[in-house]
């Protein structure tokens, strides 16, 4: 089984940088209920924000998302995992999600890392994104990872909250499994 597995906002965690830049350029802290169902830098007055993604090390020095790291071990050691993700719209990204990886997902082989622009190249059995466009495009399943820009949505993809609850949907698809082979 393959499952495609996405950076930003899905592995990484951007909304801490974001809060960061937010009260270093305008002075104050800013409530995520303020820009639920958008992006931060989607706020009017706020494109500055949306600047950074520009600057070298912007995506090298994020904090990985809440029980990600050993989630997506647990998957990789029993599935054929592909880190994929968008690196071509930001120059220095690409350079900085190499350098995230091999610092935080050092067990992530590079045969297994896929850079791209748009993920409709990209097949297997499983995405977990943020994005619904990347699922929609996607030939197996979409798994809808919360985000500021999705949480309102009524999307038709299973959602996940966290890394657990991804973590405990492929337990039980594991066990589902097991017992019809059984």
């Amino acid at each position: 089984m393959r499952i495609c597995i996405d950076m930003d906002e899905v592995m990484v965690d951007n909304y801490q940088r974001y809060h960061e830049l937010y009260e270093t350029r305008y002075g104050k802290s800013i409530d995520p209920a303020t820009y639920a169902g958008k992006r931060i830098y989607d706020l009017p007055g706020v494109e500055g924000i949306r600047e950074a993604l520009h600057e070298p090390g912007f995506f090298r020095h994020l904090p990985v998302m809440k029980d990600a790291g050993e989630v997506v071990r647990e998957l990789y050691e029993r599935y054929e995992v592909y880190i994929v993700t968008a690196a071509t719209e930001f120059k220095h990204s690409f350079t900085d999600k190499w350098e995230w990886l091999e610092e935080h997902m050092p067990f992530v082989h590079w045969e297994r890392i896929v850079f791209c622009g748009n993920k409709s190249i990209v097949h297997g059995d499983y995405m977990i994104d943020d994005k619904v466009t990347n699922l929609a495009g996607f030939n197996g399943q979409g798994l809808l990872f919360t985000a500021s820009h999705n949480a309102l949505l009524d999307a038709d993809y299973p959602r996940f909250n966290t890394w657990l609850e991804i973590r405990d949907y492929f337990r039980e698809l594991h066990r589902a499994q097991l017992a019809q082979e059984g």
